[in-house]
């Protein structure tokens, strides 16, 4: 499996992968991770794979076009991360439509998975309503779902 060892991850084919590390931040006191945590690391992957398929977010909000937002998530916790362990994310798209796109995300620890969840995520216009986002953003998700993203 290739590791990423950039600040954003890396692309595997049609995978993105982004390292976490389990900070003393991240736990409570028994040296657990924290299960909110997941949901920040999820995060913080989804938002590097967004930014390396070029996908200038902050310009969109600044031109008043809109920006994605999450409108479901069902995640399931398998095993606990602990401190210090090093955390692989895996992401992956699942589903591309006008206005949202459906995607998978996993937490190893090696290979011993630790907690996946799905989501939907939308692109919604400043006045919260869903709206079709950018051809060009959906044109980057479809060459990173084929695995044809360079």
């Amino acid at each position: 499996m290739t590791k990423p060892n950039l600040p954003g991850g890396c692309f595997d084919g049609s995978r993105h992968l982004y390292a976490v590390r389990v900070y003393y931040e991240d736990t409570d006191l028994s040296g657990i991770t924290y299960h909110a945590n997941y949901l920040r690391w999820f995060e913080r992957a989804r938002s590097d794979l967004v930014r390396m398929l070029e996908i200038d977010q902050r310009d969109a909000i600044e031109r008043g076009l809109g920006a994605y937002a999450v409108s479901e998530v069902n995640l399931k916790y398998l095993r606990p991360a602990k401190l210090d362990d090093d955390v692989l994310i895996e992401t992956t798209c699942t589903d591309l439509r006008a206005a949202s796109c459906r995607m998978h995300q996993k937490a190893f620890r090696g290979d011993e998975l630790l907690a996946e969840a799905h989501f939907r995520v939308g692109f919604v216009a400043p006045d919260g309503r869903p709206t079709r986002q950018p051809e060009e953003w959906r044109d980057a998700f479809t060459r990173f779902m084929e695995d044809n993203f360079e």
